[in-house]
């Protein structure tokens, strides 16, 4: 079981009592404005993506971890690496990515949780390169992109919903721990 620890996270597998939290954040507006189509989403959608993320852990040995309080142990949200199959265009690569409830927003939890990850893709995972993919005006993400050290790759539009893009990477050799 992989666990990270940082000095007030702790980035986990998936348990049974986290699909409510999770579902809680997936049903907030404001949060899912800038994920997917801007949807929110369901418990029963919640349910199916951690599923999903769980089975993408055992296929490709990483996936998106759930974000725990270390001092409360309360669910703050999620970051991770997975595949972007959503955008063909950057295969083959693996995208870091985060979702905080908004109760979190703009304590430094999602830059602390992606460096974390980070440090796992690079050090732990063995890979080369890390891109992150964000909806361009989504200042918040970008803050963290540029936290991490990543820079501006391309701008691209997605192809299911045409709002324009920003892909970003970082390569083993520009990553400072």
């Amino acid at each position: 079981m992989i666990e990270i620890r940082t000095p007030r996270l702790i980035l986990r597998r998936w348990h049974d009592d986290d699909l409510v939290p999770m579902a809680d954040i997936n049903a907030d507006q404001q949060v899912m404005r800038w994920i997917g189509d801007g949807s929110t989403r369901s418990l029963e959608q919640t349910a199916q993506d951690i599923e999903q993320w769980e089975e993408e852990w055992d296929e490709e040995g990483f996936g998106l971890f759930a974000v725990e309080l270390l001092a409360s142990g309360e669910l703050a949200g999620l970051t991770g690496l997975s595949v972007p199959e959503f955008l063909p265009e950057v295969l083959p690569a693996v995208a870091i990515s985060w979702q905080f409830g908004s109760q979190f927003w703009g304590q430094g939890y999602a830059s602390e949780a992606a460096h974390a990850t980070l440090e796992f893709a690079l050090q732990d995972r063995g890979l080369d390169r890390v891109i992150s993919i964000n909806r361009i005006g989504n200042d918040a993400s970008e803050n963290v992109i540029r936290k991490l050290g990543m820079t501006p790759d391309r701008d691209t539009t997605h192809p299911a919903y045409g709002f324009p893009l920003r892909v970003h990477h970082i390569d083993l050799t520009e990553f400072h721990a």
